[in-house]
């Protein structure tokens, strides 16, 4: 990897971080074959040459290696986080060094956080690559100057796309925005392997408790909630399930879990798990019958599924008693630990999802730009669906990138399928 020829202008931790964040990239890109491989094609024809591409992520290696693949394909590129507590500063720095512009530190504040966005925007990007919808609310709110210039984006995360669909209800998204998370190479892996290991990496690090024995419950049970609670179940927990969709309940009661209200599931937790996307799924009613010593870990993009307001006027005493557990103690003896602040606890308390998993999530991430730069005008304000050709292209990529041959359908076959007649 050859260092930019000039160091971007950036807002971040430390410079001199950069050689450690150099590693963790370069780990990360030798477990990346699709993106790597797509690296060298946009490399060779330059699609993104003379565009700007503002990448609202969570800064980490693998969103090092998206950011420098997108820079091979001639974009200017700049950084800024999608969470505070999940940007890794050697990471950014890296990146810094690379050329790449940047706005992020771990820990920021909730001023600087919006300082570091809005820094971003002034970058005056022709696409964006968002999570969680931050980008896109600011740029349709008080940096709508910056707005003509967006041709459009792509947005990685469940809760980032029900907001996108929420103004495209309302007829306010203003440019194309790519669904990659609803693309099948994305959701069936990144949401559900990803999620569901990197839940479970950021809470066994951060807790160093067992879980073979105990009790899980899982809220939500969607492709993360599934992936969260198959890893529950492979550590030997008993997995409860709670979930308000009769659809999804049935798939975990056949899926061997017990399914229950929370109220009834927070006296046996050992390990609540919160994967909805909603706000205040854990409140206070549950806080008062949970046992002594429970485990508090939020799955979803927001910090806002676990009341952290109820938590606080409730309990007597907080403590931070290991990096990333904030413990509350009551006027009854009973103490409730919250990890990472009740945010992402897999990027907040941990490394995110593998590697592997994330280049066919950043793959898609990249394509989706392409296909949104090559479609012009052809693609109207809205929220898209990843085209069938791109989202089994990616698929098949990693699949020759592993040394996997699958079966073809012949001509006889093809024509079978697409006739009506037997």
């Amino acid at each position: 990897m050859k260092e930019g020829t000039k160091l971007a202008e950036f807002m971040i931790k430390d410079i001199n971080l950069a050689p450690q964040g150099l590693k963790k990239i370069s780990w990360a890109a030798s477990h990346m074959p699709v993106l790597s491989n797509m690296g060298d094609e946009l490399e060779q024809i330059k699609p993104f040459a003379g565009k700007k591409v503002v990448i609202c992520l969570h800064l980490e290696a693998k969103t090092g290696y998206l950011a420098m693949t997108l820079q091979r394909g001639g974009a200017k590129v700049a950084v800024v986080a999608s969470n505070p507590l999940s940007t890794q500063d050697d990471v950014v720095a890296a990146l810094v060094k690379q050329g790449i512009t940047a706005y992020a530190w771990y820990g920021a504040t909730g001023d600087e956080y919006r300082l570091h966005l809005n820094k971003a925007l002034d970058f005056e990007p022709d696409l964006i690559v968002d999570d969680g919808g931050d980008l896109v609310s600011l740029l349709h709110g008080k940096r709508r100057d910056v707005l003509p210039g967006v041709v459009g984006g792509s947005e990685e995360t469940t809760t980032g796309i029900l907001r996108l669909k929420a103004m495209e209800k309302e007829g306010t998204l203003s440019f194309p925005m790519m669904a990659v998370n609803d693309a099948l190479s994305k959701y069936l892996f990144d949401n559900r392997y990803g999620t569901g290991q990197s839940v479970w990496d950021g809470i066994n690090r951060t807790t160093n408790l067992v879980v073979a024995g105990k009790n899980v419950v899982i809220i939500g049970y969607g492709w993360c909630g599934k992936g969260v609670a198959m890893r529950a179940k492979g550590m030997g927990a008993r997995v409860l399930v709670c979930e308000i969709d009769p659809i999804k309940a049935n798939e975990a009661l056949m899926d061997g879990f017990q399914v229950m209200p929370l109220i009834e599931a927070s006296p046996l937790g050992d390990y609540f798990v919160t994967v909805t996307g909603n706000k205040s799924v854990i409140h206070r009613a549950h806080f008062q019958v949970m046992k002594d010593q429970a485990i508090l870990a939020n799955a979803g993009h927001f910090d806002v599924e676990i009341d952290k307001v109820a938590l606080e006027e409730m309990s007597q005493e907080m403590v931070v008693v290991r990096p990333n557990v904030q413990q509350y103690r009551f006027s009854d003896g009973r103490a409730l630990n919250l990890l990472a602040e009740g945010r992402l606890v897999n990027l907040a308390a941990g490394d995110g999802h593998p590697a592997e998993i994330m280049d066919m999530s950043f793959a898609l991430q990249a394509k989706s730009l392409q296909y949104i730069l090559e479609s012009g005008d052809q693609l109207k304000a809205g929220v898209h669906k990843v085209p069938e050709v791109i989202d089994k292209g990616v698929a098949q990529l990693r699949l020759q990138a592993l040394g996997y041959e699958i079966d073809q359908l012949t001509e006889e076959q093809k024509k079978y399928l697409d006739s009506w007649e037997l």
